[in-house]
């Protein structure tokens, strides 16, 4: 029987797009152990501060947002070594790490490496997932913390059997910059955490009480984290340029955590002539953050660069029109769904924002065509893909 291991490192208590992924990759995994006849084993590393702490405690986003409890799974695995421990040691003693590996990995046939790592062990064929190359293809986009991952990415590469790619653009990333051989590659599209009847038997009056935000002003929607590469300053410029020459009514609302360097981007806000109109929410919960999407007039994403792009699907998910970049993966995700635009030209994106907001039947259109997209993607495909690729890996590598 197929034995596999996934990191289920990057999950934490407030997930966002790698989290989720993971959380939702595992989840679905599981579903699969029965039916397509394989174990399923979970690893998982402490941070400095828990292994400090000695709290080895899995965290409770997966067991409890996902149903899924510990005995559930058949095998699960804690590594005692926190992950800058084990990051450095893999770093600089690359050719001893594996002793510590072989005595909890030893009956497995795949690991499958989630968090920008995947250790040197000796006994297992070694998967990756690839999210992007921003670090090589944008690296002022990216920070020293942010930058020292990706270099794992690099020395990881030496011993990785395999790679998964969260998008055709990543994987023709990859073959570029990586020099990756195309047949070492498995292409496993995401999904989003929303479906089309999400809000089925809920009472949308009582949801908008739970936050502090005046819904009857109409709004335009951006999600995702406040960092550079998300591309909010030219947002803002075509949000400005809405207002003066359009009079439109509507706030911009942006939600998402603070990443690095989003000094810049609230300057630009607070110097907006409109910047009244302008509002920052952090992280939100699920349903919370679904209330956004559905009643936002529409979503913009002017992102330079993807991996994936998982707001614009979880945008036409709940039925919300969307402009969105033409660039990296943005194309393959909302297809015709959306209107695509050139980021670096915010008159561009108030054009069709403009569009959008002042035109009801291409809004319908595009809400019909965006839950058609969606409907292309979902975990169970993400997963079945995933078990797929290892089943190939290992065709390739050894019978089983």
């Amino acid at each position: 029987m197929l034995k596999v291991v996934v990191d289920a490192t990057p999950i934490t208590v407030k997930p966002s797009g790698v989290g989720l992924y993971v959380a939702n990759l595992i989840q679905h995994l599981h579903f699969l152990q029965k039916p397509e006849k394989f174990q399923l084993g979970i690893f998982y590393q402490p941070s400095l501060k828990n292994w400090l702490k000695r709290d080895f405690t899995f965290p409770s986003l997966l067991p409890n947002y996902y149903k899924l409890n510990e005995s559930e799974a058949q095998a699960r695995f804690f590594f005692s070594y926190p992950v800058r421990i084990s990051d450095w040691l893999v770093n600089n003693f690359p050719q001893v790490f594996p002793l510590l590996l072989d005595k909890p990995l030893k009956d497995d046939q795949i690991f499958h490496g989630t968090n920008f790592t995947v250790y040197p062990d000796r006994s297992t064929l070694k998967v990756m997932t690839l999210y992007d190359l921003t670090f090589l293809k944008y690296p002022q986009y990216v920070d020293r913390v942010v930058a020292k991952y990706y270099q794992r990415v690099r020395q990881c590469l030496q011993w990785t059997d395999s790679i998964i790619a969260i998008s055709e653009s990543t994987k023709q990333d990859a073959i570029k910059y990586l020099d990756i051989s195309p047949e070492k590659i498995f292409v496993t599209p995401l999904a989003s955490r929303y479906t089309k009847d999400y809000f089925k038997g809920c009472d949308i009056a009582i949801l908008k009480t739970k936050v502090n935000y005046n819904f009857d002003i109409p709004y335009l929607l951006f999600v995702s984290t406040i960092e550079p590469r998300k591309n909010i300053i030219t947002l803002v410029k075509a949000f400005s340029y809405l207002k003066e020459k359009y009079k439109i009514e509507h706030n911009l609302v942006l939600i998402g955590k603070k990443g690095w360097r989003y000094g810049a981007i609230f300057e630009a806000i607070a110097n907006s002539v409109y910047n009244k109109n302008i509002h920052h929410l952090d992280y939100l919960s699920d349903e919370l953050l679904a209330l956004f999407y559905q009643l936002a007039e529409v979503f913009v994403y002017p992102s330079h660069y993807e991996g994936f792009g998982l707001p614009v699907l979880e945008a036409m998910n709940l039925g919300t029109p969307v402009v969105c970049s033409n660039t990296s993966s943005l194309p393959e995700i909302v297809g015709n769904a959306g209107l695509q635009i050139n980021p670096d030209n915010p008159l561009e994106l108030a054009e069709a924002i403009e569009q959008v907001i002042n035109n009801s039947q291409l809004q319908q259109d595009l809400r019909t065509k965006g839950y058609q997209q969606a409907s292309n993607f979902s975990w169970e495909k993400t997963a079945k893909k995933t078990l797929q690729s290892y089943r190939t890996l290992l065709g390739l590598n050894r019978a089983y």
